[in-house]
């Protein structure tokens, strides 16, 4: 997309998000717009940040270690948020790096991560990933195991834990699997809710999601990596 382009997809967006959070009866500046740049060049995430955008995801470490380091010296308000799966061998990178990790699965990414934060005196704002339609292909952490995990994460990170993030199946309605999202957030207390994508993102405001992730919206299709 041209600058241009992504300019407009952000402003479209952001009227959409406006829209939703007015049906649902929620001020505006209660959801944030992850914009979703991987696989696109250091190039378009510019072009955002000119357009206004301060908050993009990315799902390999290596990916954006290569872009984003460059672009805070010019933009320092700019937030970075690690959404993919992240290997507990990249646990140190990823605390030097992000503001906030999305992608807390599982009992040895926390450990690597409590061992990472103490080497670098530094750790990201952290959301729970749940497997939420309990899918085999999906990361997360299973539905059955959630609530213990999360209490576990809380006595290790404390505030650090910030909510929960979790994608629905993609042949099913959402609106179930958000729901259930939220109210498993709620029952911890906690509070931030990622969820809701370039295509359900609406749905995913209306069940309380306080971020939500666009990428194809913005950016367009994503290049081969």
């Amino acid at each position: 997309m041209t600058d241009h382009t992504i300019a407009h997809a952000l402003e479209g967006i952001q009227t959409r998000i406006s829209a939703a959070c007015q049906r649902a009866a929620r001020p505006a500046e209660a959801v944030s717009l992850v914009a979703v740049s991987k696989f696109h060049p250091q190039s378009a995430v510019q072009q955002a940040l000119e357009a206004g955008q301060r908050i993009f995801g990315e799902n390999r470490v290596q990916e954006a270690a290569a872009k984003f380091p460059a672009l805070r010296e010019i933009w320092p308000d700019l937030r970075l948020h690690l959404i993919g799966t992240l290997q507990s061998n990249k646990a140190t990178e990823a605390c030097a790096l992000a503001d906030v990790i999305e992608s807390l699965d599982r009992p040895s990414l926390s450990t690597a991560l409590e061992k990472a934060s103490q080497k670098t005196g530094r750790l990201p704002e952290l959301f729970v990933q749940v497997n939420i339609g309990d899918e085999p292909q999906k990361s997360g952490i299973a539905t059955s195991e959630a609530d213990r995990f999360i209490e576990d994460a809380l006595r290790r990170f404390g505030q650090h834990v910030k909510g929960l993030m979790a994608i629905p199946p993609a042949d099913e309605d959402p609106r179930p699997f958000f729901h259930r999202l939220a109210e498993m957030n709620r029952r911890h207390g906690l509070p931030a809710l990622s969820m809701g994508m370039s295509a359900d993102f609406e749905t995913a405001i209306a069940e309380g999601a306080t971020l939500v992730r666009v990428g194809t919206a913005i950016f367009g299709d994503r290049p081969a990596p």
